[in-house]
C-alpha cells in the first residue's frame, strides 16, 4: 500500500475510494527498545527487539506489544517476530534493518518495510508521514546462531 500525503490545498482531490480503502491512514510497526518509556528508542535489531511500538497514523493511538517469544528463542526470532506484527494488523514495519526470513514473511502478508532515518521514533514516524522514508532494501541475510543484535 502506498502512503498518500495529503495538504490543505490538495484535499480536493481526495476521493471517498481513497479514504475507504485505507490509502491515507496505516498502523505501523516500529521495533523498540522499552515498552515503557513513551520516549524510547528504535531498536537496531528487528527480530531481538524487547518490544514493537504500533502505532497508528490516523489515531496516533500508541500500543506497545512485547516481543517475548521471539527475544527468549534459541532460533527464528525473525520469523516470530515478522508474525506478531503481521498477527497485529501492522501495513507498514520502520525499521533500521531486517533479516531475509522475517522480510520474506513481512512481505508475503503484503507490509512494506522502511528503513529509519535514525533511532528517534517521533523523527522517523514524522519522516513516514512526510514520504520522506525510502523502502529497506539492504536486507541481510539474519544473524544464525546467535550472533548478535
Amino acid at each position: 500500500m502506498d502512503v498518500v500525503a495529503v495538504t490543505v490545498e490538495d484535499i480536493s482531490m481526495v476521493t471517498k475510494e481513497d479514504i475507504f480503502k485505507g490509502d491515507l491512514y496505516m498502523k505501523i510497526a516500529i521495533p523498540v527498545l522499552d515498552g515503557a518509556l513513551a520516549n524510547t528508542n528504535i531498536s537496531p535489531s528487528f527480530g531481538r527487539a524487547p518490544f514493537f511500538l504500533l502505532f497508528d497514523t490516523e489515531t496516533e493511538e500508541k500500543q506497545f506489544i512485547a516481543n517475548s517469544t521471539a527475544t527468549a528463542s534459541q532460533g527464528g526470532a525473525g520469523i516470530i517476530a515478522a508474525q506478531l506484527i503481521v498477527d497485529q494488523g501492522a501495513e507498514a514495519l520502520l525499521t533500521p534493518r531486517c533479516g531475509k526470513n522475517a522480510a520474506e514473511v513481512i512481505t508475503a502478508a503484503g507490509v512494506k518495510i522502511y528503513k529509519t532515518v535514525s533511532d528517534d521514533i517521533q523523527e522517523s514516524i514524522q519522516a513516514f508521514n512526510a514520504g520522506e522514508l525510502k523502502e529497506l532494501e539492504n536486507i541481510h541475510p539474519g544473524f544464525h546462531h546467535h550472533g548478535g543484535a
